[in-house]
């Protein structure tokens, strides 16, 4: 089982995994960074001088003796605007990616000697007939 568990942790794709795993969690902080500290203050400024996040539409008022009660609709839309920035993000990434492989694919191989010998065999057959 230990032998097993061995093949399954350390082949190439699960590391692969770990790392994309590792490294779109800070991607993600990143842009919910972007999104709190830049794009959100930016947008307020031009809904004129709201904080979006602290938006919300309160259910029931606080009192001594419970919280508050609300629908936090500010938060929601940067986790809407995080969404899309992320989605944006990789979309792009995904697309370039994609070029790239197409064109490795594209470039033609050169032949081995092989090849290019069993190649000249047939021209040569090809015309003597």
């Amino acid at each position: 089982m230990i032998e097993d568990f061995k093949k399954f942790a350390f082949k190439g794709n699960v590391v692969d995994l770990a790392v994309g795993v590792i490294i779109g969690g800070a991607f993600g902080k990143i842009v919910t960074s972007l999104v709190n500290d830049i794009i959100m203050p930016f947008i307020g400024v031009l809904l004129g001088g709201t904080n979006l996040s602290a938006l919300q539409w309160v259910i029931t008022p606080a009192t001594t003796e419970r919280i508050a009660l609300a629908l936090k609709y500010g938060a929601f839309l940067q986790a809407i605007i995080d969404f899309f920035i992320i989605a944006i993000s990789i979309f792009i990434f995904v697309r370039i990616i994609t070029k790239v492989i197409k064109k490795k694919e594209e470039e033609p191989k050169e032949k081995s000697d092989e090849i290019k010998l069993l190649e000249e065999i047939r021209d040569l057959l090809k015309d003597k007939n």
